[in-house]
Order: structure tokens, then C-alpha cells, then sequence
């Protein structure tokens, strides 16, 4: 079974991540921040981490840095809801440090699963 992590601190969006994925056959946790998803990763690791860019204590981009230099074979997709907060383009940000696909919230969840077949899983 494929193992996915789904970090975000919207409780509600990783619980419906979560069963709609499980749904579709895949393992999952979850986690509300990158720190977090970093220190599950080490524990029990995850084929994918799908991730938001903004939450507090440890944030979307510091989760994709700690994934590349610890777990380089993880694949990782990125989901904001805020893609040009701060005259910023955090997608594209995020796919230029190493996120594999981005996703804008909000979208269907068989976008997410377009998504993950594309990658392989």
C-alpha cells in the first residue's frame, strides 16, 4: 500500500484528504505542520508528502528543504490556497526547491488523484 503524509494545520482539509484518499486505497497520516510531517517521516516513511505552503511553527517550504536533503526519494505536492501572498509566487517557488506537482486550493479531490497517478502512485 502507498503511504501518504498530508501536512496542514486545517484539521478539517487533512481529515477529508484523509478519507478520500484511504477511499482510494492509500495509506495515510497526518500531520499539522512541516516540523511535524519531518518527524513522522523519520519514524514511518511515506511514499508522498503533500503539503500546505503557510502554517505556523514550521511552514511548507521548510518541510520540502528537510524532505530533499533527508528523504530525496519522497515525492511531494504542494497545495495553497494563498499562491500570491505577499506579491509572491509561492507555487512556483515551491516547484523551483523541489516539489514534484502544486495544487491551488481549492480543488476536487480527483485532481489530487490526477495528480498522484501522474507520479506513479
Amino acid at each position: 500500500m502507498r503511504k501518504i503524509l498530508i501536512a496542514d494545520d486545517d484539521g478539517g482539509l487533512r481529515n477529508a484528504l484523509k478519507l478520500a484518499l484511504e477511499a482510494n486505497g492509500y495509506g495515510v497520516q497526518l500531520a499539522a505542520n512541516g516540523g511535524e510531517a519531518l518527524s513522522i517521516q523519520r519514524k514511518d516513511p511515506a511514499d508522498v508528502l503533500i503539503t500546505d505552503i503557510f502554517m505556523p511553527d514550521s511552514d511548507g517550504f521548510e518541510a520540502i528543504d528537510g524532505f530533499r536533503k533527508a528523504f530525496p526519494g519522497a515525492r511531494i505536492v504542494v497545495m495553497s490556497g494563498d499562491a500570491k501572498k505577499a506579491k509572491g509566487e509561492y507555487l512556483s517557488a515551491a516547484a523551483l526547491m523541489g516539489a514534484d506537482a502544486v495544487l491551488k486550493k481549492p480543488f476536487q479531490i480527483e485532481t489530487l488523484l490526477q495528480t498522484l497517478r501522474s507520479l506513479g502512485f
